[in-house]
């Protein structure tokens, strides 16, 4: 599985060259949201705002006014915490084609409460006219600015920074509330977003050796959640369904599939992986998704208690894992 850097800075810049309605806003954090680029190449075409999320937002709704689609950048929780009145009234209200790029989501930083998104999702999928989208790999990155571009309306999305896998062929496009089908089978269905989606792979391939069908699905929409390939793969399980995602449980995907199964009558247990009612402190990335139950020797424990079966995948994760650490550790500065 191989891992590269950077990959929204550099797809930016290249996609922009047909997209001249295409913004950058940043709050400060121009290379830390990988926009330098493209600041350096349309220089005409970027904004930086300073520490002023607030004011960021609702310049973002007066040039969507105008005409342009501003692709505001920083990280999550300085967008959805502090300017989440301007992004309702200003961006959601007037259903404006502004782009949101909410970087750091969850554990994907060693910055701790203060920069750790692990609550927006929750916050923001209340808010009418908002669709939700969400990254997991090289694949996804590159492909969600087409996804986004497609909605008539405001977007927000979790994106991931750099280094990172690919787990998705290369230019396979993301397509709003449809999942990406990552294995098929009626013993258990395994939902999962973000960067758990790595974490969720590596456990289902242990069970699907070890003869338990997964139907796995990647979820890149959060909202609208309504997908009938979701729908059918929750009909269908026999065991029930296990959601993993890097964001609290409370309001997420977990909260969207229970939301969903309920709405069609569907009496399977649910389980949901995810950051408990909890906050999080500050760490490698690997040692907060052991720490708070994201990894796959967690997803696979979790799994067992709906199989109700034990899976012996110590071996096999162990070389993942080692895997990973060759390719190098994910931690970043802020």
């Amino acid at each position: 599985m191989s891992s590269i850097n950077h990959v929204h800075g550099s797809n930016l810049v290249s996609w922009a060259k047909n997209h001249s309605e295409a913004l950058v806003f940043s709050a400060d954090l121009t290379a830390s949201t990988e926009v330098l680029a493209f600041k350096e190449a349309y220089p005409d075409r970027f904004y930086s705002f300073g520490l002023t999320e607030q004011n960021m937002m609702s310049w973002a709704g007066g040039m969507a006014r105008e005409g342009f689609t501003p692709f505001v950048h920083t990280f999550a929780v300085f967008m959805y915490r502090r300017a989440l009145d301007q992004i309702a009234i200003s961006i959601a209200y007037p259903n404006l084609k502004v782009r949101m790029f909410g970087f750091l989501p969850g554990i994907t930083t060693p910055g701790g409460v203060t920069h750790q998104a692990i609550d927006d999702i929750s916050v923001l999928r209340g808010l009418p006219n908002l669709t939700i989208l969400e990254t997991g790999d090289a694949t996804d990155v590159e492909a969600v600015l087409n996804a986004a571009q497609s909605v008539d309306g405001p977007v927000y999305i979790r994106m991931l920074r750099g280094e990172m896998p690919r787990l998705f062929p290369k230019g396979e496009p993301m397509v709003v509330n449809q999942a990406r089908v990552l294995s098929e089978g009626e013993d258990l269905t395994l939902i999962s977003s973000g960067l758990c989606t790595e974490q969720a792979i590596a456990a289902a391939k242990v069970m699907r050796a070890q003869g338990t069908t997964v139907e796995h699905l990647h979820i890149t929409t959060l909202k609208p959640f309504n997908d009938p390939r979701v729908v059918d793969a929750l009909r269908k399980t026999k065991c029930g369904v296990v959601t993993v995602e890097n964001h609290t449980v409370i309001g997420g995907l977990g909260t969207a599939v229970a939301e969903l199964m309920a709405s069609h009558g569907m009496s399977k247990r649910l389980l949901r992986i995810g950051v408990e009612d909890t906050f999080l402190h500050g760490a490698s990335r690997p040692y907060l998704m052991h720490e708070y139950g994201l990894d796959a020797e967690t997803i696979l424990s979790r799994c067992a208690e709906l199989v109700g079966k034990r899976f012996d995948g110590k071996r096999e994760l162990t070389a993942d894992a080692a895997e990973k650490e060759r390719r190098g550790s994910d931690t970043e500065a802020l």
